[in-house]
């Protein structure tokens, strides 16, 4: 099995979602060590946003392309089959008032490509990356789960849920740390009990 480890938090050390990605790879690791881990840090090698350089690429002579535009395409492609690779794609993802990391959009723009991921039909869009396994270790400064009143303000997890289903991807586990803002205590708590959950997880229903 191939596992990309992908992580965008950008507070380097002091990042939950890089503590609980780990956590979680290395939990996979120990129940199946002969699996691969590909990993792909978005805040230190962050992806070009996409532009329409980008898109007009795709139809144009490569010969005529510049350095800095080829490179950015050849980086884009590298994020998609590493993806494309993957059984299992574990991801650090933050909330950021109220949404992911820029990074983790600009990786998400890479991989969500029509005839690649994804098709459009008659019948509507198929999604064409099935199989797959999306593990989220998702961090937030307040709560936004269950009956929260703020429920609506989560354009994280939600937002994660619909990307990976319309390329075809249902099997999607949350690890969740949220809280983490209000006070230490919180903080410690919050972090105490992913990693618990983390810890009893196993294979992750991941199968063989």
């Amino acid at each position: 099995m191939n596992i990309l480890h992908i992580d965008s938090g950008i507070l380097g050390d002091h990042s939950v979602s890089r503590r609980l990605t780990a956590s979680i790879v290395a939990r996979i690791k120990a129940e199946r060590p002969s699996d691969s881990v590909t990993y792909r840090d978005l805040a230190a090698a962050p992806l070009a946003h996409l532009n329409g350089s980008h898109l007009m690429a795709a139809s144009a002579n490569p010969e005529g392309l510049d350095a800095t535009l080829v490179s950015e395409l050849d980086a884009g492609r590298a994020s998609l089959n590493e993806f494309l690779a993957a059984d299992v794609v574990v991801i650090g993802a933050p909330m950021y008032n109220f949404a992911i990391p820029s990074q983790l959009k600009t990786w998400i723009d890479r991989i969500l490509v029509a005839g690649t991921t994804f098709r459009y039909t008659e019948a509507g869009v198929e999604g064409l990356a099935k199989g797959k396994k999306v593990i989220v270790a998702s961090t937030r400064g307040g709560h936004y789960s269950g009956a929260s009143p703020i429920s609506a303000m989560d354009h994280q997890e939600t937002y994660l849920s619909t990307v990976f289903g319309f390329i075809g991807i249902t099997d999607i586990e949350f690890v969740r740390a949220e809280g983490l803002a209000i006070s230490p205590d919180s903080k410690d708590a919050a972090i105490a009990e992913a990693e618990k959950a983390i810890a009893g997880r196993g294979h992750f229903d991941i199968a063989a």
